[in-house]
Parts: structure tokens; C-alpha cells; sequence
């Protein structure tokens, strides 16, 4: 009896490291903060949702991609992982329209890593248009059909619902993450991307019973 009494003492004391722990790793109001009001979350009842706000040209984005891939294979099935482009002044639409462009014919998943390589390790100014297109179009993409993709009503409309998103979700710099419409939180605030991930995880976990 004793030594179920201690095993169980171990267990809640465990219980207890683990969560305090987790509540360290996200301290309101340095690793993270709220956002008032909460906004509506899309994912699917049962899901977390995590959005991850970024722009093309960031470097900080660019660097931070190899790592935000390998945590989210790690992600158990009821966390829902969405990429938004952020817009936070009008100079950062054509590249907003660039990434709408190529979901719009199916080519985003083969060419997203490939943006973020051309521009950062490559140099090519992908926020003019027309360069965008030629480059597209060396990587075999249909060059028509992504000038027309990129120039349409639905794209526009897509590059605007971001502007509208970056500001109500009160976003202010990139890589950003939002968890359920709630919190926000960045490697600015966490202090690098190993803490980032720790917060991220534990605001998963708190919200993770709600849902």
C-alpha cells in the first residue's frame, strides 16, 4: 500500500513539473499575448488551429521554414496548421497575389519552399510581376495561365482578405503565429525558434481541452 502511495505521489508530482513546465514555457504576456477580441476560429470543431503569418521576403520567415516544417510533422492530427501571408502595407501585396497565383493552378505545394529559395539565396526580385512570371514559367509552370491566375478577380479579392486578416489578427512583424483566434506569439517574443516552438506547443495543450 505504501509503495502504491508513492508511486502515485511520484505520478502527481510528475504531473505537476510537467505542467508547470509547460505554463514556464508560455508566460502570458512575454512568450505570448492575447488578442482582443478572440476571433472566430475556421478550423473544424475538435482542431487547434495555428496560423503562421509570413511574407516572402522575410529572411527571418525564409530562415525559420526547415525548422516550422519538422515541428509540424511532429503535430498530432488535431492540430490544424494554416500559412497566411501577411500584408502589412501595400508593398507587400504583389507577392501575396504571387502566393494566391499559384494555389490558383495548383502549383503552391511544388513551388512555396522554391519562392523562399529564389528570392533569399538567389537574389530574384519575385515582387515584380513580370519577373515572378518568367521564373514561374522556368520551372515549368504555364505562364499564361499564372498571369491570368495572378490578375484575377478571385486573387485580388484573396490578397485583400489578408490585409484585413494581418490587421484584425493585429499582426505587427513576421514569422507570427496565431493559436485559435487567441494568442499570438513569435520568436521576437519567445527569444529564438527552440523557445518559440515550446510556446507554441504549450498554448496547443491549454487549448487542446477546449476544443
Amino acid at each position: 500500500m505504501h509503495d502504491l502511495r508513492r508511486l502515485a505521489c511520484l505520478a502527481a508530482t510528475l504531473v505537476l513539473s510537467l505542467t508547470l513546465s509547460a505554463a514556464h514555457a508560455a508566460e502570458w504576456g512575454k512568450d505570448y499575448v492575447e488578442i482582443s477580441p478572440a476571433q472566430t476560429v475556421e478550423a473544424p470543431r475538435g482542431k487547434v488551429e495555428v496560423i503562421e503569418f509570413f511574407w516572402y521576403r522575410c529572411p527571418h520567415c525564409a530562415e525559420l521554414k526547415p525548422d516550422l516544417e519538422a515541428w509540424a510533422k511532429r503535430q498530432p492530427a488535431y492540430v490544424l496548421i494554416r500559412r497566411q501571408p501577411a500584408v502589412l502595407n501595400d508593398s507587400w501585396l504583389p507577392l501575396t497575389r504571387a502566393y494566391y497565383a499559384l494555389e490558383a493552378i495548383g502549383q503552391l505545394d511544388r513551388l512555396h519552399g522554391a519562392v523562399f529559395t529564389a528570392i533569399h539565396r538567389d537574389r530574384i526580385d519575385l515582387n515584380d510581376p513580370n519577373t515572378f512570371f518568367d521564373w514561374a514559367a522556368s520551372r515549368g509552370v504555364d505562364r499564361n495561365k499564372l498571369t491570368e491566375a495572378y490578375n484575377s478577380f478571385s486573387v485580388n479579392a484573396k490578397a485583400a482578405r489578408a490585409k484585413q486578416l494581418t490587421a484584425r489578427y493585429k499582426i505587427t512583424g513576421v514569422p507570427a503565429f496565431v493559436i485559435n483566434g487567441k494568442y499570438q506569439t513569435s520568436a521576437y517574443l519567445t527569444g529564438g525558434h527552440k523557445e518559440l516552438f515550446k510556446v507554441l506547443d504549450a498554448l496547443i495543450e491549454q487549448e487542446k481541452g477546449k476544443r
